[in-house]
């Protein structure tokens, strides 16, 4: 046999691995967000509830300058005639150009934030604020300071510019609510759908008052119509409700809004506060001492401020200008005082949410805001 020849063992070396790992330079500046780019990303249509609060404190303090001309119920009060034109003419100023700061900054999210825009559109709760900046325009538009009426060519050219977008999206949105499976009202009804409905309210009612009565009853209709499903679904209180994050539980009190508005739209229409306008009034005031009454209700909402507290104010002003125009029909001492609570209350509690707004200007433009999520 042959000699064997002895193998020389294979040592097997296997290198560490070289992982390379790609650090940050730390003295390389991080790219950080403009404060303008801040703002346009976070600005969200909720935010003209504020816009909806100036309007409709304006057109209330128009109202009572109207009072104090006519009769001298609330001239016993202000000690003064001129006290409610001069503030109606202050507020008036400062919620045109509220009004018109915030349509610009939004017009700017159109155009470089059209993603965020679109998930408003599709959200629950957002698409029903794309009508609160077109409700503003309709209430300042009544309440112009140096026109004796708004039955004039210009008004009714800003009352089609402003109408026209509630119009289109009534009918996106209310197709959607009997055509499309997953955008069913039972689905994604909550207290904010009535935002939806007091466009086209505040629009019938602006509408009559220009003289354009046809206009009006039409828009009305509109309005009264899907009024009543959403005011049948939300108290059904069906699946949708579950997704209503509890800090905008001040929206319930769209309860006594859209009622409140239905019958100023009617009056306007028809000329007197009649039988349908007085169980409209009544009803949005049935409703509002149903809500003052729970006040647990609004506890976790109260925690922390954010723009959805803004919707204690403009709920009350319209009850307190349907309270107005329920004094000019039915004469009385009982009609004068509740219209003096409820206005008293109104500019009150406005001015509680403006000076604490003021207070917490740092936390405005958050981020996550709870109006989205």
């Amino acid at each position: 046999m042959g000699e064997q020849v002895p193998q020389s063992p294979i040592s097997v070396v296997i290198d560490p691995p070289i992982i390379i790992t790609a650090t940050a330079n730390p003295q390389e500046p991080k790219e950080a967000a403009s404060p303008s780019d801040s703002i346009l990303s976070r600005l969200h249509a909720g935010y003209f509830r504020i816009c909806l609060s100036f309007g409709a404190q304006v057109l209330l303090w128009k109202t009572l300058n109207e009072h104090v001309n006519e009769t001298n119920s609330i001239h016993s009060i202000f000690h003064t005639h001129s006290f409610p034109s001069t503030a109606f003419f202050l507020l008036y100023w400062l919620a045109l150009c509220t009004l018109i700061l915030l349509s610009f900054l939004y017009i700017l999210r159109c155009i470089f934030y059209f993603r965020l825009v679109k998930a408003e559109f599709l959200h629950h709760v957002g698409v029903n604020c794309l009508f609160l900046p077109w409700i503003s325009w309709l209430l300042l538009l009544q309440a112009i300071p140096f026109a004796k009426e708004t039955k004039n060519f210009p008004c009714q050219m800003l009352w089609w510019i402003f109408i026209v977008p509630v119009v289109i999206l009534d009918i996106k949105i209310y197709g959607q609510w009997f055509t499309t499976e997953k955008r069913f009202l039972s689905m994604v009804a909550n207290p904010t759908s009535q935002l939806s409905v007091m466009g086209n309210l505040v629009g019938a009612w602006a509408a009559a008052r220009m003289g354009w009565k046809e206009s009006g009853v039409c828009i009305f209709s509109l309005g009264l119509a899907h009024y009543l499903v959403v005011f049948i679904t939300l108290y059904q209180r069906l699946s949708g409700a579950r997704h209503f994050p509890a800090m905008l539980r001040p929206a319930f009190f769209l309860f006594v809004a859209a009622p409140s508005t239905a019958s100023l739209a009617w009056s306007s229409i028809s000329g007197s506060f009649e039988v349908p306008c007085k169980m409209l009034f009544f009803l949005s005031l049935f409703l509002f001492t149903s809500l003052i009454c729970r006040p647990s209700l609004f506890r976790k909402s109260m925690k922390r401020f954010n723009t959805a507290w803004w919707t204690y104010s403009f709920p009350l002003t319209f009850l307190a200008l349907a309270s107005a125009e329920y004094t000019r029909e039915v004469k009385g001492v009982v009609a004068s005082g509740l219209m003096l609570i409820l206005s008293t209350l109104s500019v009150l509690v406005f001015l509680g949410v403006l000076i604490v707004t003021a207070a917490n200007t740092h936390t405005l433009l958050r981020e996550n805001d709870a109006c989205l999520n």
